[in-house]
C-alpha cells in the first residue's frame, strides 16, 4: 500500500481502538511482550543484518550502540509494554468539570488524537515503545523508521501486528512504512487529514525537516545539549559521580551530557579529578585555555563545540567565573533538554531552576534521569522540547487531546 491508502487503513483502525476498553488494551500490550520475547532470535537475526550492513557502511560506533538489539534489550522491550499495561487509561479522564450556573454539566475529557505518525532514526527498540504508547492511549500508529534499521523494526512490527490481531484488535494499529526511498517521508508528512500528528525522533536536520515541511501538526522532539554545571558550593564527590554517570552510562541517547560547565572557584579541585575519569573511560575532552591548563590530553574547543550534540564519546568543558556566566553559557548553547545543577547551596539551585529554559532541570542528579521509564510514565515515544501541548518525557497524557462533553436536560438558549 502507499502511505496515503495506509494512513486511511490506520484511520479506520483507530475509530475501533478509540472504543477499546483498558481491559482490551491491556491484554494486547501484555500479549505483545510476550511474543516478542518468544521471537527474540527472529528478531536478533534480523538485527544483525543491519547491524552489519551498518558497519560495512562505516557507520560510527556510538550509532551501532542505538542500533543494536541483543536478548537483554529485546526483554527491556517487553518490559516497556507491560508497565504501559500497568499504568491507567488516559483515556476518558476528566480534565475538569463544572456545574454551570444553568444547570449544565460540564465536562473536559481526555480522547486520543487518531492517527500518530512517528519518523526516527536508528534506535528499533523505539518501534515497541512507539506501538505500545500509541495502543494505550488509544491511538494507531505509522512508524516510518530508518532504513539503517529496517530489517529489525520489520521484524519487530511483525511480531507486534501478529499480537494485535490476536488479542482481538485491529492490526492496523500498527504500520510500518516502507523506509527504502525518503518518499514515505514526504508523503506521511504532508497527509494532512489523514493523520492527526506527526513526532519526529532523531536528529536536529531531521527534526527540522519535519517541522518545516510537514502541513500535519507536529509535536516536536528536540536535540539534547545538555550541560552539567558543578557549582562553587558542590559536593565534588557527588559533583564526579553525577558528571561521569551523565556522560558515561550510556552516550550515544539524547539525555547524555555534551557539555560540563565548572566554577572557578572549585576548578582546580575539580577538574583533575573528572579530567582522570574521563581519561579511563576513553572520554575525549574538548575543553577551554583554563580547563587544557589541567592536562596535555584535553583537546582545544572549538566554537562549534559548545553546540554539538556529540552521541559519542566526546564532552566539552569551560570553566565558567559565575552561576551567572554559567546560565549565559546554557542560554547560547542549550538545546532545552535538560540541563543539571550540582551544588549544596539552595539559593544558587533556585537560581538555576528558575534561570535556565529547559524542559527537565536536575538538582544534583544526573542528566540520565529524563527519561519516561525514570518518571514513571512507562515507555515514552519522544521528550518533548517544545513548549506547546507537551513538554518533557511524552508518556500517554500527552499522546491525547480533549474534548467537551456537555449534559443538559432539555437546556436551550435563550
Amino acid at each position: 500500500m502507499s502511505v496515503l491508502e495506509q494512513a486511511a487503513a490506520a484511520r479506520v483502525a483507530a475509530i475501533d481502538l478509540a472504543a477499546a476498553t483498558r481491559a482490551e488494551k491491556d491484554a494486547a500490550l501484555l500479549l505483545m511482550a510476550d511474543r516478542l520475547v518468544e521471537r527474540t532470535d527472529d528478531i536478533v537475526h534480523a538485527n544483525g543484518v543491519d547491524v552489519a550492513n551498518a558497519r560495512g557502511n562505516g557507520i560510527s560506533e556510538a550509532m551501532i550502540d542505538r542500533l543494536a538489539l541483543n536478548p537483554a534489550r529485546i526483554v527491556a522491550m517487553a518490559d516497556g509494554l507491560r508497565q504501559l499495561a500497568a499504568l491507567p487509561d488516559p483515556i476518558g479522564d476528566v480534565v475538569r468539570g463544572s456545574t454551570l450556573a444553568n444547570g449544565l454539566e460540564l465536562r473536559q475529557v481526555r480522547v486520543p488524537f487518531g492517527v500518530v505518525g512517528m519518523i526516527y532514526e536508528g534506535r528499533p527498540n523505539v518501534t515497541a515503545d512507539a506501538a505500545g504508547i500509541c495502543l494505550k492511549s488509544g491511538n494507531a500508529a505509522l512508524l516510518r523508521g530508518s532504513g539503517s534499521a529496517f530489517s529489525s523494526n520489520a521484524a519487530i512490527v511483525s511480531v507486534l501486528r501478529k499480537a494485535v490481531a490476536d488479542a482481538g484488535l485491529p492490526a492496523n494499529t500498527i504500520q510500518l512504512l516502507d523506509a527504502t526511498t525518503r518518499d514515505s517521508v514526504k508523503e506521511l508528512m504532508r497527509a494532512r487529514g489523514l493523520v492527526d500528528v506527526l513526532i519526529p525522533r532523531g536528529g536536529a536536520d531531521l527534526i527540522r525537516t519535519v517541522v518545516e515541511q510537514s502541513t500535519v501538526p507536529v509535536i516536536e522532539t528536540g536535540v539534547g545539549n545538555c550541560h552539567v554545571y558543578v557549582d562553587a558550593a558542590a559536593d565534588l564527590e557527588k559533583a564526579l559521580a553525577i558528571t561521569i554517570n551523565s556522560k558515561t552510562q550510556r552516550n550515544s541517547v539524547c539525555n547524555a551530557a555534551e557539555s560540563l560547565l565548572v566554577h572557578a572557584e572549585i576548578a582546580d579541585s575539580f577538574l583533575p579529578l573528572v579530567l582522570e575519569e574521563f581519561a579511563a573511560r576513553g572520554v575525549t575532552v574538548h575543553g577551554d585555555a583554563r580547563v587544557a591548563g589541567h592536562s596535555d590530553a584535553v583537546v582545544a574547543a572549538t566554537e562549534q563545540d559548545w553546540d554539538r550534540e556529540y552521541l559519542s564519546a566526546d564532552i566539552a568543558v569551560a570553566v565558567v567565573d559565575s552561576l551567572e556566566d554559567a546560565l549565559d553559557h546554557i542560554r547560547q548553547h542549550g538545546t532545552g533538554h535538560t540541563e543539571a545543577i550540582v551544588s549544596e547551596s539552595i539559593a544558587a539551585t533556585r537560581r538555576f531552576t528558575a534561570g535556565v529554559d529547559a524542559a527537565a532541570v536536575m538538582i544534583n542528579a544526573s542528566t540520565r534521569f529524563t527519561d519516561g521509564g525514570e518518571f514513571g510514565f512507562g515507555a515514552e515515544i519522544g521528550i518533548s522540547t517544545q513548549k506547546l501541548h507537551a513538554r518533557g518525557p511524552m508518556g500517554l497524557p500527552e499522546l491525547t487531546s480533549t474534548k467537551y462533553v456537555v449534559t443538559g436536560n432539555g437546556h436551550t438558549r435563550g
